[in-house]
């Protein structure tokens, strides 16, 4: 038995040692003080991860052109049509995205696993969805590779690709602060390569 304890007492000490020199992204420290409300849900990142690279499909089962998604602070949704938290806040990330999306912002919406088109489409007229994008993850690889164990899953990334936090479960995405959250990582410089 003690024997056992210390193995534990170890492998504690090794992972905690490990993920005290794994390296923070820059803009963890620009948030944090912007988890306060709704935001404070959101779960910093604890090493810099780069979101893994996507093939997704649009609404006409061709490869969608990620190449508007790059170099842009990005609000990564995944969602499903039969999820009803998920359901619950598109119509706040719609919102988020018709007044924050442009140049340097844009809220991917991706929806993972089966959800035919047409149920995202009557979902999106049903709510007046008119500034998100159909994205589909239908082999769920994007949402695998990116640590998606469960939905909805929101990951914010900043212009170069690195995890910043993320948030399970559904949010108020429109709310004032995640507008003052994603604007404050907005004004973060980019990294100069």
């Amino acid at each position: 038995m003690r024997r056992f304890s210390l193995i534990v007492l170890y492998t504690a000490l090794t992972l905690g040692a490990n993920a005290a020199l794994a390296e923070v992204p820059p803009g963890v420290e620009v948030i944090k003080p912007f988890l306060t409300g709704e935001m404070a849900k959101m779960v910093p990142a604890s090493e810099a991860l780069t979101l893994p690279e996507a093939a997704l499909l649009d609404a006409a089962d061709g490869a969608a052109d990620l190449a508007p998604y790059r170099d842009k602070v990005l609000l990564v949704n995944f969602w499903a049509t039969w999820c009803a938290p998920c359901r619950a806040e598109l119509a706040a990330l719609d919102r988020l995205q018709g007044e924050l999306g442009g140049e340097t912002f844009a809220v991917m919406t991706v929806a993972t696993g089966r959800n035919p088109v047409p149920a995202i489409e009557k979902l999106f007229a049903d709510e007046g969805i008119s500034h998100l994008p159909i994205l589909r993850d239908t082999d769920q690889a994007f949402a695998r590779a990116s640590g998606v164990l469960g939905l909805p899953v929101s990951i914010l990334v900043d212009r170069d690709g690195t995890e910043i936090a993320r948030l399970v479960g559904d949010a108020e995405w429109d709310s004032d602060e995640a507008k003052a959250l994603i604007r404050a990582l907005l004004d973060r410089p980019a990294a100069q390569p």
